[in-house]
């Protein structure tokens, strides 16, 4: 049966298959729209730091549901109506998350109820990083002594920072899921509205291409990225149990969650993971083990299994990995940290497919 998200236009043997001309020829050829293309990108970062509750909700449901589209792919060659399997997929995924929320309330609680007592634990078996710990608290306070006197009022804490980043995220649940069912039912409405505006029959076709080579490559980026992210935490739960720390399926959800950060989520990782060895496990060697096996584990998947598997054209430049981080960071907190690294390969995808952009593409490129 025929793909029913596909639209077919009928071609002919006399046209060629390369980009209109409106599609040719490099990106900076004229400078003046350079020039009008980063007053644009500009006033869009704006919109999005000013409007961050409205639009990243809507960037969230954009992503899923290309992560969702094989499965509703899948469920329409099994006849499962559109509203339907668009239903028991988010009913399917996010009732698995909330089930693992609730499996993992108990282990989560005992490991905090474990943490006043392990405060000195820690303390005396990481007694030689007692001196640069003081004298950068020392160093701290100092700073912390003169902005507040600078600036007459103390600034927000840590907590509050980062309670501040993900209220958006939290309070937008309901909308991500709401734009999300519309998005899986409405299906390739926007794409027919989209080929029915274009005008010659052969921008139509190269929209439709295009639409469907983006579509497909992130859908296949995004997959496989959560598979092997469901392997690392896998892995990294079976090589903590081995180890003796415990909670297997904790521990795996954090890594599985972590992993969607590069870079910065397996350091974070090492750091959880040393101080739960040293707050649980007596000999020192075997401490280390928790925090060095998960490092093994990220370097395997990193540089090995995930470039194998996504192929050089979906790799991305380290340098703008991280700036992308910190960027989308400052903009939406720890949602925009997540949802960095994926909105950068989408950007990469589409400048890949789009031909006057596709300097911009291999800039982007790892």
């Amino acid at each position: 049966m025929a793909d029913p998200l596909r639209i077919e236009i009928p071609t002919t043997e006399t046209e060629a298959l390369e980009p209109p001309e409106t599609m040719r020829g490099p990106l900076a050829s004229d400078p003046k729209l350079v020039i009008q293309a980063c007053l644009l990108a500009i006033a869009v970062l704006v919109v999005c730091y000013v409007a961050a509750s409205i639009i990243l909700p809507i960037i969230l449901a954009i992503i899923l549901k290309l992560l969702f589209q094989p499965g509703m792919r899948l469920l329409e060659r099994l006849r499962v109506p559109r509203s339907l399997a668009a239903l028991l997929l988010i009913f399917a995924v996010f009732g698995f998350i909330v089930g693992v929320g609730a499996a993992l309330s108990g282990p989560a609680t005992a490991w905090a109820e474990k943490l006043p007592g392990g405060v000195q634990r820690l303390e005396e078996r990481l007694r030689f990083l007692s001196q640069p710990i003081g004298a950068l608290q020392k160093f701290l306070h100092q700073f912390d002594g003169v902005a507040g006197a600078s600036g007459g009022a103390s600034g927000p804490t840590l907590a509050e920072t980062l309670m501040k980043g993900t209220q958006h995220f939290a309070s937008g649940f309901f909308e991500t899921i709401l734009i999300l069912f519309f998005l899986l039912v409405s299906g390739d409405t926007f794409l027919r509205r989209m080929v029915e505006i274009v005008p010659s029959f052969s921008d139509k076709r190269r929209v439709v291409e295009l639409s469907q080579q983006v579509e497909e490559n992130v859908s296949a980026y995004l997959v496989t990225i959560t598979l092997m992210n469901l392997a690392v935490g896998v892995a990294t739960g079976l090589v903590m149990w081995a180890c003796g720390l415990g909670d297997p399926v904790l521990w795996g959800t954090v890594a599985f969650l972590l992993n969607y950060v590069p870079i910065m989520g397996p350091l974070a990782g090492v750091v959880l993971f040393l101080l739960a060895g040293l707050l649980t496990i007596d000999p020192l060697w075997q401490a280390l083990l928790p925090a060095g096996l998960y490092l093994l584990i990220h370097i395997l998947e990193g540089e090995a299994i995930t470039p194998m598997l996504l192929a050089r054209r979906f790799t991305l430049n380290p340098v703008l990995v991280i700036i992308s981080l910190i960027f989308w960071f400052w903009m939406w907190g720890v949602p925009g940290a997540i949802l960095a690294v994926p909105m950068l390969a989408i950007a990469k995808i589409i400048c890949d497919g789009v031909r006057p952009l596709n300097p911009l593409g291999h800039f982007l490129e790892g």
